[in-house]
Order: C-alpha cells, then sequence, then structure tokens
C-alpha cells in the first residue's frame, strides 16, 4: 500500500530525502502523519527518524530551504526540530531503549529501525515510511498496523505488559486513542492495562491531566471514560465521578444512573462546544449527588442542594487532578453552581426579578450556561424532550427581553463606591457596603430602574435611614 501525498507534501518529503542523502544517513518519516495520512485526518506534525545523528540531519534539510528556518535541538535528547511552511518536523535519531521499574526516562542507545520500531506505543504509530533512494515511498509495517487501521485496533508492537510497564502513560494514551479514533483496544492489551494501572503513579499528574484533556475534547468522550472506568483507572484519578455509578430502588422506586447521565452530558455537549472548561462543567455538573442522594417516603428519590455540593468538590478534583486552579477551575465552578437555575425557571411562573438575578449571576457564561442546560436534557421520551426543549427556548427568550430592558448583564452598578464615599464624606466602611448591596438589590427587584440618577436618589433615601447626610448641599 502506499501513501497519497499532496503536491506540497511530495516536494517536501523529496527535500527531506535530498538532505539524508547528502549526509549518507537512511531516513524514514514515522508515526502519527504516516498514520493520519491513512486515515485521512489532517496532520501538520512530521517525526522523521534516521540511522544516524538528527540533529544533523535537521540541519542538512534546513539548508534545503530560503529563507534558511531556525534548527532547535537539545543535544542531551538527540533530537532537533524546525518548522517549513506551517509544517514542524522533528527529527530523531533511531534508538532503542531500556526502562528501570520506577521511572518513565529510558536508557537510550542508538539503534536500527527495528529496534525504533519496537518501542513504539501501538502498531499504527510504528508506520514508516521510506526516504531512501533504493525504496522510496515503500511502507515499512513490522507489526500489521496497516490492518490494525482498517480494522480499527489498538495494538501494541511487543507483549502490552512490556510496553505498558516501561511507560505506564501508554495505557491512557490507548485509552485516548481509541476514543479519539473510535477504534477498540485489543483485549490482552485491554486486560494489561486493568493489571498495570497501578503503574500509572510514577506518571506525573500533568501528564495525565494532559491526556483527560485530549480525551474530553473527542467527538465522543464517554468511549474514553468509559474505557476508563472499565480498566479501573478512573476510580484512581476521579473516584467521585464513579461514585455515581448504579441505580437504588426503594418501593420499587429507582433513580437514574447518574454516572452514565453525567456522561451522556458530555457527549450532548461536546458537538455544541469547543470550549475545554465547559466540556469538564458538563461532566462534573452532578457530582456531588451521591452524598445529596436521599429517599423521602411519599415522593421518592431527591438530591437537594446537589448544585451547591458540587460546586464546592471541583478545587479539590482539580487540584488532585493538577489542572489549572484560577480561572479556568472558577469558571468550572460557576457554570456547576448555576446549572440548575434555568432548569427551575422552567417549572415555575417566571418573574422579570429571578430572570435579572439569573442574568446578574452568570453575566458572560449566560450562554455556556444554557448550552450546559440544554444538554443536560437526556429524556429518552421524545415528546419530553421537545417540551424541555421548548421550555428552555422561551427561559432564553424572556432572558434576552430583560436584558434589553434592564441592561443587567454583566452589570455595572450605576452608582459605585467611590461616589457613595465621596457624597457622604466616608471612607471604606460598612455603610458603604449596606449602601451599595441595597442599590445592587433594589435593580434587581426590579424597585428602581438601573439607571444613575434613580440611583442617586435611592442612594440618598438609604443613607439618610442610616443617618448620613452629605457633606455638601445637592445642587
Amino acid at each position: 500500500m502506499t501513501l497519497s501525498l499532496s503536491e506540497k507534501e511530495e516536494q517536501l518529503f523529496q527535500t527531506l530525502a535530498a538532505a539524508a542523502a547528502d549526509i549518507g544517513v537512511p531516513a524514514y518519516v514515522i508515526g502519527g502523519f504516516v498514520r493520519d495520512k491513512f486515515l485521512n485526518r489532517r496532520t501538520k506534525d512530521i517525526d522523521v527518524v534516521c540511522i544516524g545523528d538528527g540533529i544533523a540531519l535537521a540541519h542538512a534539510v534546513a539548508e534545503k530551504f530560503n529563507p534558511r528556518p531556525e534548527v532547535h535541538f537539545f543535544k542531551n535528547f538527540g533530537t532537533a526540530q524546525i518548522k517549513t511552511e506551517g509544517v514542524e518536523i522533528e527529527f530523531v535519531g533511531a534508538r532503542k531503549e531500556s526502562y528501570s521499574s520506577d521511572s518513565r526516562k529510558p536508557n537510550v542507545q542508538p539503534g536500527t529501525l527495528a529496534d525504533d520500531q519496537n518501542r513504539r506505543d501501538f502498531t499504527i504509530n510504528a508506520l514508516a515510511f521510506s526516504l531512501n533512494k533504493e525504496n522510496y515511498g515503500a511502507i515499512l509495517d513490522p507489526f500489521d498496523g496497516l490492518l490494525d487501521l482498517k480494522d480499527k485496533i489498538i495494538r501494541t508492537p511487543l507483549q502490552p505488559e512490556q510496553t505498558f510497564s516501561d511507560d505506564p502513560l501508554r495505557m491512557l494514551r490507548a485509552i485516548r486513542f481509541a476514543t479519539q479514533l473510535d477504534f477498540h483496544i485489543e483485549k490482552h492489551c485491554l486486560d494489561s492495562i486493568s493489571n498495570q494501572k497501578e503503574r500509572l503513579q510514577i506518571v506525573s499528574k500533568e501528564r495525565i491531566a494532559d491526556e483527560l484533556n485530549k480525551i474530553m475534547m473527542a467527538p465522543k468522550p464517554s468511549i474514553g471514560f468509559l474505557l476508563l472506568k472499565k480498566t479501573g483507572i478512573l476510580d484512581m484519578l476521579l473516584p467521585q465521578l464513579t461514585a455515581l455509578s448504579g441505580v437504588e430502588y426503594v418501593d420499587n422506586k429507582g433513580h437514574k444512573d447518574n454516572f452514565f447521565h453525567s456522561l451522556q452530558v458530555l457527549d450532548n455537549i461536546a458537538p455544541n462546544t469547543r470550549n475545554l472548561w465547559l466540556r469538564w462543567a458538563a461532566l462534573l455538573h452532578d457530582i456531588g449527588k451521591a452524598r445529596t442522594k436521599k429517599y423521602e417516603k411519599g415522593h421518592g428519590w431527591t438530591f437537594h442542594g446537589h448544585e451547591v455540593l458540587s460546586a464546592k468538590m471541583v478545587p479539590k478534583i482539580f487540584k488532585h487532578l493538577k489542572l489549572p486552579t484560577g480561572d479556568k477551575m472558577e469558571y468550572v465552578r460557576k457554570i456547576i453552581s448555576l446549572h440548575h437555575r434555568p432548569i427551575s425557571l422552567t417549572k415555575e411562573n417566571i418573574t422579570d426579578s429571578a430572570l435579572r438575578r439569573l442574568l446578574f449571576d452568570a453575566g458572560e457564561e449566560l450562554e455556556d450556561l444554557m448550552t450546559l442546560c440544554k444538554a443536560d436534557i437526556t429524556s429518552k421520551n421524545q415528546e419530553k424532550k421537545k417540551r424541555f426543549q421548548a421550555n428552555f427556548d422561551m427561559v432564553q427568550q424572556r432572558l434576552a427581553e430583560v436584558e434589553e430592558k434592564d441592561r443587567i448583564r454583566n452589570w455595572q452598578p450605576p452608582v459605585d463606591g467611590n461616589e457613595i464615599m465621596a457624597t457622604f464624606g466616608l471612607r471604606p466602611s460598612k455603610e458603604v457596603g449596606l449602601i451599595k448591596t441595597a442599590i445592587r438589590e433594589a435593580i434587581l427587584d426590579g424597585v428602581i430602574p438601573n439607571e444613575h440618577a434613580a440611583a442617586r436618589q435611592f442612594m440618598l433615601e438609604q443613607a439618610a435611614a442610616l443617618g448620613l447626610a452629605p457633606q455638601k448641599p445637592e445642587s
């Protein structure tokens, strides 16, 4: 089988081949680029392995271009990188590796192409395209990677026990590739992941988080999270999520399986957003239900306050997974804390006050919040789904109407603390806070319009009630 290259790619490969011939080193394009070309996936990263000095080859390739691209090289690792015409090319000498049991860092020695292919994580990533004159364009496939691409299989080149023990992160990479490509993991490999999952303890949390984020951004993230659960890895990384599994019955009344519901919400939201953190909010939005679950006689199962507890659980989860603990975490926490508010508005006569408060609290995150709420509709009853969707559409319409009238979203007070202090000759104090809060609540409740004149008059009235008078008579 041959690789179908564009005219631009063919020219680039010919340049690579010429540079390798100039310095007399056999060279091959290997790994992800070859795999993705066979899968018709776009890729701009090219890995080149040579039987010799990868840094020297990078410099030889750079000399073929005008202007000459800068060569970034890392002598300790024997790797180099150039960027040209929108393509990133990495060069390395073929090598063989050995590992100690307590580290992912290999002992590296120069090797053959076969050695280099043996050390690859999966058969589909061991495919090599020859850049050499005697067999240019030949696909070197010692482990039937092309057949695995055809059959949609993730399999290791060597015994999975060795491959995964050498670098335990490969277990998560197997799950990530299965998720991204919608492949299945060969049974021996999957069993080996389950058996060796404890080896992940030598992998940094940052590298694990990177793989989780890639799973999260796949077209159907639930594939990965189900594999993580099946192998027992999810219990190690996110036990709060697996705690949602299962259905309990009392008086023949059961509740939905909140683990599968969470995954369905994540899958529902995936086609509608590339926002990684909104997807995290979707996965974790019901994380507090395991601890708030209660059976009430005559009523059934309840999860009162689960959205509040779920939001409180986010910082600990993010810290454990080494996810960002700043604005990104606060965004997830905020979305989760508010996710029940629009739902409650569909079940009552909506007052302008309730809508103003949601606009005020959600601010810039309102659209993302509504996207999550719509993804949260997982009923199999199509009529019920249509009714819920119509209710959310109605809430969004009312929110737009109130915002146009009252301008509450991303609200800035028409009278701020500086004006209050200047008017009454105050320093920052409890009285200033009381007046500011009273103005905000009056606007949200519709007592006064969101306008400076009305807010200033209300400020004077509130200050008088506190025994405060303006420093100077109002003109």
